[in-house]
């Protein structure tokens, strides 16, 4: 008889995207785009305006900000058609896929050198993450997928909530589904959001953390790096 032979499984490296390989996110860049190109009201700026200033004038936080973006982007995208938004799109990507930081961008080509699995997590609508990410040479992408009416217009509804705001969940599901180890991972986050997959991997790593995620690498004796201008400081 025959046996099988077991094809042997890649290491995985995953990677949050906003923040951690952009140097922005990707979310703040469509809704400012969505609101320039007319698809959203100009008035759409103005229900985050007020956390940006504060978080400009550290007077506020950047998660403040940022789910106020998130706030005003799920608000206007109800009734926009699927095409309006692919289009914003286009121009989102090619205005920014070299905004990247150096150190995650050299990572990513050195661990594809080294045939890992590169997998990236982001809150990010998948219609803008998918196609940044995928640039990158990424082999999967998971990112917010929003749903669309039989008149390809958008709805306003997230699918799978539940799923892409628990990054280890996805992680386990990518290394059952893709035959992958976590023997010799890497994981690189910047936020707390990212604790979860980064209690996962062999090799934590923690760029340009937020205060909650350095409290947290500390404590776990995780790899904190910090880029800042043109060095890259080590932990």
């Amino acid at each position: 008889m025959r046996t099988k032979m077991k094809t042997k499984k890649r290491k995985v490296a995953v990677f949050d995207i906003d923040g951690t390989v952009f140097r922005s996110s990707l979310l703040i860049e469509l809704t400012e785009i969505l609101i320039i190109e007319g698809i959203f009201p100009k008035s759409a700026r103005k229900e985050y305006l007020e956390e940006y200033v504060r978080w400009l004038d550290r007077k506020g936080g950047y998660k403040e900000y940022i789910e106020a973006v998130i706030k005003a982007f799920d608000k206007h995208i109800k009734g926009v058609r699927e095409k309006d938004l692919e289009s914003a799109v286009k121009k989102v990507i090619p205005a920014h896929k070299d905004r990247l930081y150096r150190y995650t961008r050299g990572l990513i080509r050195e661990l594809k050198n080294k045939n890992y699995y590169l997998l990236a997590i982001s809150h990010s609508p998948m219609y803008v993450v998918g196609r940044f990410a995928k640039q990158l040479g990424f082999d999967k992408v998971y990112g917010r997928l929003l749903e669309t009416n039989n008149k390809k217009k958008l709805t306003g509804v997230q699918l799978y909530p539940e799923l892409i705001f628990d990054k280890a969940k996805i992680l386990k599901r990518a290394v059952e589904k893709e035959n992958l180890t976590l023997k010799g991972s890497v994981g690189v986050g910047d936020t707390e959001s990212d604790i979860p997959f980064l209690k996962m991997v062999d090799k934590p790593i923690c760029f340009n953390p937020n205060f909650v995620l350095y409290r947290a690498a500390r404590r776990n004796g995780w790899r904190i790096i910090v880029e800042r201008k043109n060095v890259i400081y080590k932990i």
